[in-house]
């Protein structure tokens, strides 16, 4: 028996290269002869290259162990490679034989330009990173989880997708002689592991990104035609469109690609996608995209002010120099709006949740959940938590789920016998000590309360518009969302000339992806527009 036989290909995220394909890729790169032993990707490192297997064998190693073993025509890499981030798994030879090296600016230029060879590459790896994701791999953040920077930061990598393990101080007695072991106080913790060596005591988010390689904003065009401010499905529409039409465009978020729909596990009602795909996922496909067409990508960067500076706009960013450009897209969209209850923020990413990825998932299987709130978003959670829930009980404020849910999510809901909806009803007190023990829920219609027991309590209960930043430089309506096509002018414009709001930050905007990713395709027409008025202005 072989000791190293290759692992089947039972997910689609390991296709074999055929000879044309491996030879289009040999002219952009070079072959190296291996021999067992040689590390080829080592975690927590960069990873410049892509790499094919020629001849030989390749083991992929996770905690000592071998997890993957892949032969002849097969290539290694997964998102990162194309996206800049550190390598999340350590690949050593262990069959001599060869190998073809191709540059991964090489292989970004394969991508743009094959589209058959592209999308193949591609869609491989989207597969692996959702299995590296799934399997726990890549980086581990260690700490407990009463701790709100522990909460914090799993909450980033989460949004950012980036494979990782949490370990709970408070169950995994191991990990905590480990961190006594490495000399880290108490008040160090949360830490994140790295590769083999590196250790990062309670990082920023900001820290985080750097150390793990997610781009920090650049500064080397002096003014861009473009800035995106926002990386929802609006802000992504306008970098796509905007790059792919020749505009230098930077593209701003304060935590992560994908907005509020990131938070999404599966969007059904997209069109294109029949079987649905997460929030996630469709971030991560524009990503790539808009880095196709040569957009420049901060991640985290905070937009802290706008202001008119010199015939052009200045973005101040929190930590980092102004980011200074001919026109700006507004997209920060909304966060979901809290509870009026009493000790809300004592639990606060200790019982009480704003998303349901699958990091929310993980750590309430098998429990009983509660989820508030009546529209797509709570169906949404709904959905997809009582896959992994005791049960759910869904408490909405109205009489009727169709008042603002879509048909497909009450369908499924009314079908689910794990979820319970209760209508006319509203949260009015959390339970607990140290974390989460219950909600006290009140029947609007007889007024009767009654308690039910959680330890998981989750929010979607409208939105409220992320434009603190902007202070008092725009027109804003009542609620805080941006006035647009003020003075008759462009439909998307502000009161600003030049600064136009897409998706669900703007005034009176269709609170729906689809609706979102038009209007920020919409406002790089309307950039265009504003140039040839300047252009004219000056020559008239």
């Amino acid at each position: 028996m072989d000791a190293f036989a290759e692992t089947p290909d039972h997910h689609g995220a390991f296709p074999r290269l055929s000879e044309a394909q491996v030879g289009r890729l040999a002219a952009q790169g070079d072959r190296w002869s291996t021999r067992p032993g040689d590390v080829l990707t080592r975690e927590g490192e960069d990873c410049s290259d892509f790499i094919v297997i020629l001849a030989g064998k390749a083991a992929v190693i996770e905690d000592e162990r071998v997890v993957r073993v892949h032969g002849p025509g097969r290539f290694l890499g997964e998102l990162g490679l194309l996206t800049g981030q550190k390598t999340f798994v350590t690949t050593v030879v262990c069959e001599a034989g060869e190998v073809l090296v191709v540059p991964a600016e090489n292989l970004r230029r394969i991508v743009a330009h094959d589209p058959a060879l592209g999308d193949l590459i591609l869609r491989a790896f989207m597969l692996r990173r959702s299995l590296l994701i799934t399997s726990g791999s890549g980086l581990r953040i260690i700490g407990s989880r009463y701790s709100p920077d522990a909460r914090r930061l799993r909450e980033f990598v989460a949004r950012n997708r980036l494979p990782h393990r949490w370990i709970d101080l408070e169950e995994d007695h191991e990990a905590e002689a480990l961190v006594r072991d490495l000399g880290i106080r108490p008040e160090e913790t949360p830490v994140v592991i790295l590769g083999e060596t590196k250790v990062l005591r309670n990082p920023g988010n900001a820290d985080l990104a750097r150390a793990i390689g997610l781009p920090v904003p650049s500064v080397a065009e002096a003014v861009f035609d473009l800035i995106v401010v926002g990386a929802g499905p609006a802000g992504l529409a306008a970098a796509v469109y905007g790059a792919s039409e020749g505009l230098s465009t930077m593209v701003l978020d304060a935590v992560a690609t994908g907005g509020q729909a990131g938070t999404s596990s599966c969007i059904e009602n997209y069109l294109g996608f029949p079987t649905g795909i997460s929030g996630g996922e469709l971030a991560e496909r524009a990503v790539i995209q808009a880095k196709k067409f040569g957009a420049h990508l901060g991640v985290p960067a905070e937009a802290t002010s706008l202001k008119p500076q010199d015939g052009h706009y200045a973005v101040g960013l929190a930590g980092e120099p102004p980011i200074r450009g001919r026109t700006v897209v507004i997209a920060t969209g909304a966060r979901y709006r809290k509870l009026d209850v009493p000790r809300l923020e004592d639990f606060e990413g200790n019982g009480v949740y704003y998303a349901a990825t699958p990091v929310e998932a993980g750590i309430c299987g098998g429990e009983p959940i509660v989820i508030v709130g009546g529209g797509n978003s709570a169906g949404q959670a709904a959905v997809f938590l009582s896959e992994h829930a005791a049960w759910v009980r869904l408490l909405v404020r109205g009489d009727d789920l169709g008042e603002s849910m879509s048909r497909y999510l009450i369908d499924r809901i009314e079908r689910n016998p794990r979820v319970e909806v209760m209508l006319h009803t509203e949260v009015r007190e959390l339970i607990g000590d140290i974390a989460l023990e219950a909600v006290v829920a009140e029947d609007t219609r007889v007024r009767e309360r009654r308690r039910i027991d959680t330890r998981f309590l989750f929010v979607f209960i409208g939105a409220e518009p992320c434009t603190g930043w902007l202070a008092s430089a725009l027109t804003l309506d009542d609620k805080g969302f941006v006035v647009t096509g003020v003075d008759d002018g462009m439909p998307l414009e502000t009161s600003l000339p030049g600064v136009f709001a897409a998706g669900d930050v703007r005034s009176q905007s269709t609170k729906r992806i689809a609706s979102a990713v038009g209007e920020g395709a919409m406002a790089v027409r309307l950039a265009h527009e504003h140039f040839a008025r300047e252009m004219s202005q000056r020559t008239g």
